[in-house]
């Protein structure tokens, strides 16, 4: 395998600038209290990325998609446990695309 002088560099300066970002916003809410309405914004935001993600392909996905949407959701309801749900789900679509043929 050969280790290219050019795509190792762009890959540490993309981990160096994503850990400036990161690093850089916990060393500001140090420094620097945010008002209410940001720290509001900041508990929310992580469920918003998350149905920024899934919508489309649910969307687009058709009734398997949202079968296993539907497993997921049971399968946290019941167990809360995030991991056995995404599993769940994962096993549902795969196991009605298998029946479907």
């Amino acid at each position: 395998m050969e280790v290219r002088l050019d795509v190792l560099l762009a890959i540490l300066g993309m981990a160096l600038v994503t850990y400036a970002s990161r690093a850089g916003g916990y060393a500001v809410l140090r420094a620097v209290r945010a008002p209410d309405w940001v720290q509001v914004l900041l508990r929310h935001l992580p469920g918003c990325l998350f149905m920024a993600y899934v919508a489309p392909p649910l969307l687009a996905g058709g009734p398997g998609a949202w079968a296993g949407a539907a497993v997921v959701v049971a399968v946290q309801l019941a167990t809360r446990n995030l991991g056995i749900a995404i599993l769940s789900g994962i096993a549902a679509v795969w196991g009605l695309a298998w029946l479907a043929g």
